[in-house]
């Protein structure tokens, strides 16, 4: 009964040390979402950051495919675009996902087709994971997509970035980004306010820009505080 006692205790003074860790890195880091203005220079900024994106060359990709990978986790993606479909590949799953048309969809185990009782989990993590990592890929191109709001946003440094929230779609909307900008109008970062992260403002940079065929930008590499997020193999045409 003792050692239960002393075991108790030093589980109680652990979440305790956690508890104020937690609010402790909440206090110093956390920022409150910035209040931009909309109008006719939100979307001035987002189209500058459009036009330095190559946005016309982006919408002519029929095909993307890529690997997405974060501490040790590996998911591969062949995005046919134009059919709204993409091949979405973890672990020994894969998953034909109809992204318009969700039950349409087929799912593989181990290279066998699979139609059990599993099948809509399936297709709903497949959906979850295209969301999410097409996101890291192709965000910049979602500026004027429906459900989207824009808002100039002046820093304290006098520079402008963009605010953006998803007011709808995807898989948790609500959530926003300030795209900060380099000299060029393209993104160098953002800062994220979401509904998975405690703490709003963390920051994301957006980097090593990959030039396709066609001339889009498509990034390679994101760094957080606190781990990376890689994208390889990316063909398209």
């Amino acid at each position: 009964m003792k050692f239960v006692k002393i075991a108790l205790k030093s589980l109680l003074a652990l979440a305790l040390f956690l508890g104020l860790s937690l609010a402790g890195l909440y206090y110093s880091y956390n920022q409150e979402l910035p209040q931009g203005t909309q109008g006719v220079e939100a979307d001035l900024l987002a189209k500058k950051m459009l036009d330095a994106m190559n946005y016309e060359a982006y919408k002519e990709l029929n095909y993307i495919a890529w690997t997405f990978s974060s501490r040790g986790r590996v998911r591969s993606y062949r995005w046919y675009k134009n059919q709204g479909r993409c091949k979405v590949l973890w672990d020994s799953i894969s998953v034909d996902l109809n992204i318009k048309a969700l039950k349409k969809s087929s799912i593989q185990v181990n290279g066998s087709a699979y139609t059990g009782e599993m099948k809509d989990d399936f297709i709903r993590v497949a959906e979850a994971k295209f969301n999410n990592d097409s996101f890291w890929l192709v965000a910049p191109y979602k500026l004027f997509d429906a459900g989207v709001e824009r808002r100039l946003v002046k820093q304290d440094n006098g520079e402008d970035a963009l605010l953006v929230t998803f007011k709808s779609g995807g898989t948790k909307p609500g959530d926003s980004y300030l795209w900060l900008l380099d000299d060029n109008h393209r993104p160098r970062a953002f800062q994220m306010w979401v509904s998975i992260l405690p703490i709003g403002g963390i920051e994301a940079t957006w980097e090593q820009w990959e030039k396709t065929a066609k001339g889009a930008y498509l990034p390679r590499l994101h760094q957080l505080s606190v781990l990376d997020l890689e994208i390889t193999g990316l063909k398209t045409y």
